[in-house]
């Protein structure tokens, strides 16, 4: 896989960023929780983001394009995944006092997040791993 012109790169990651933060805030927003209470919302779209962005490079079109992993990646999924809103969540709890709900929100989110990858790695077969690895030059 070649890697886009600077400019189509920066235009790719700005776009898919934008459209990610757009439909992050659109769920945030839908399922606000109250102050407290563990925060389902960007729990979910960090879970669904790593997995998404764990599986990207299973997909052969994905693999082949220079544009699509810059625009799909960096942009979507890095734009809709919050890792800020994350530590900015479980810092309000810990400072509220919630220190279980803050405890289990941090510590949860990075075990689902690491299972999550860990199945999608599952999923795929050993010759879709080394594919993987050949196309990005991971030895």
């Amino acid at each position: 896989m070649t890697r886009p012109a600077l400019s189509v790169g920066i235009a790719a990651a700005a776009i898919g960023g934008a459209i990610g933060a757009v439909a992050r805030w659109g769920i945030s927003d839908a399922f606000a929780t109250s102050t407290g209470s563990f925060p389902w919302a960007t729990f979910a779209i960090n879970l669904v983001g790593c997995t998404l962005l764990a599986a990207l490079p299973a997909v052969p079109a994905i693999r082949r394009s220079a544009v699509l992993p810059v625009f799909l990646g960096t942009g979507v999924l890095g734009g809709f995944t919050t890792m800020s809103s994350a530590s900015e969540q479980t810092f309000v709890l810990l400072d509220g006092g919630h220190v279980a709900v803050a405890l289990s929100y941090a510590l949860g989110t990075l075990v689902c997040a690491l299972v999550a990858v860990r199945l999608v790695d599952l999923a795929s077969t050993p010759i879709e791993r080394a594919l993987i690895r050949d196309a990005e030059g991971d030895d």
